[in-house]
């Protein structure tokens, strides 16, 4: 399979992974505080990726591990942290959504801190997509007005934390594997894991012993091993084939899938959020979609 094949198809599973993340958030919730569900998604995927890519730390020179420590904090942590503090009050769907502001903060934050170039099609592409996520929040916010949107920043900021995450690891840490990428930034993560896990009690045998936890417990390690360490070996290398823009514009896919695991858990859902479905999956084609003289430029230099 070529590259070109390839990063579409890691695009959309990424997409079907972590489009799936938001539910399974909102059913951990129901036994976990915010803090304990990421300080428990970020410790099972740490041990997880430890056993399978330990090895591959070694491709890691010195001063590469500050961008690792970096890209562990705001490409997991505390976006994690951010998202499920929001999905406490405004639906798992609408979460997913906001997280659609990506590709254009990637976009926005590699042109001012890492000398991208700026491509008219790119940019035209992801303000697309962005109207069709603004389209999407406005029907949440008239199918669910009780809710309150002061928290629907949070995903935002996540978002920025992302993009910053995105350029990181196309600019310092291109050469090293997904795998090894994933792996060292969850072992650096692993001690504040575990200490703020120990800190909020959740190591108390009563607390493990209830129902609600236990619940919990199952659907944060389905989540950890599916959404977090297969989603971010599975990110890490599409952002090697790709560019910042094009592995973030995974963003606009993700409420199509968040939207139909919302409906079946009950959240509204309409055929005009299923038209604002369409302008992002446009979007998506035209921030992506290759220029004829870039691959002529591209033969010329092979």
């Amino acid at each position: 399979m070529n590259a070109n094949t390839l990063k579409w198809v890691f695009l959309f599973s990424l997409a079907l992974l972590w489009g799936s993340s938001f539910i399974l958030i909102k059913k951990g919730l129901v036994g976990l505080s915010p803090l304990q569900l990421t300080c428990l998604r970020v410790l099972i995927t740490g041990i997880f990726l430890g056993l399978i890519g330990f090895k591959k730390i070694k491709q890691i020179w010195k001063w590469q591990w500050k961008w690792i420590a970096v890209s562990g904090f705001i490409g997991t942590m505390f976006p994690t942290l951010l998202f499920s503090y929001a999905e406490t009050e405004i639906d798992s769907a609408i979460a997913s959504i906001l997280n659609s502001t990506v590709p254009l903060l990637a976009l926005v934050t590699g042109i001012l801190f890492f000398s991208n170039r700026f491509i008219k099609k790119q940019f035209i592409g992801v303000v697309i997509g962005l109207i069709g996520s603004v389209l999407l929040i406005l029907a949440g916010a008239s199918l669910n007005p009780n809710q309150n949107y002061w928290f629907a920043v949070l995903p935002v900021i996540a978002s920025l934390m992302y993009a910053f995450n995105a350029n990181i690891i196309k600019s310092y840490l291109e050469k090293i594997s997904a795998l090894g990428i994933a792996t060292g930034s969850f072992l650096v993560l692993i001690p504040f894991a575990l200490g703020t896990l120990a800190f909020t009690g959740f190591f108390n045998a009563e607390f493990l012993a209830r129902d609600a936890v236990q619940t919990s417990l199952l659907y944060v390690t389905v989540l950890a091993l599916f959404g977090t360490a297969l989603a971010k070996i599975i990110f890490n290398r599409l952002i090697q084939l790709s560019n910042p823009v094009f592995s973030t514009s995974v963003t606009y896919l993700i409420p199509v899938v968040a939207l139909f695991w919302g409906y079946l858990d009950g959240e509204e859902f309409n055929l005009f959020q299923l038209a604002a479905g369409g302008v992002i999956l446009l979007g998506v084609y035209i921030s992506n979609r290759k220029k004829k003289e870039k691959k002529a430029e591209a033969l010329e230099e092979a």
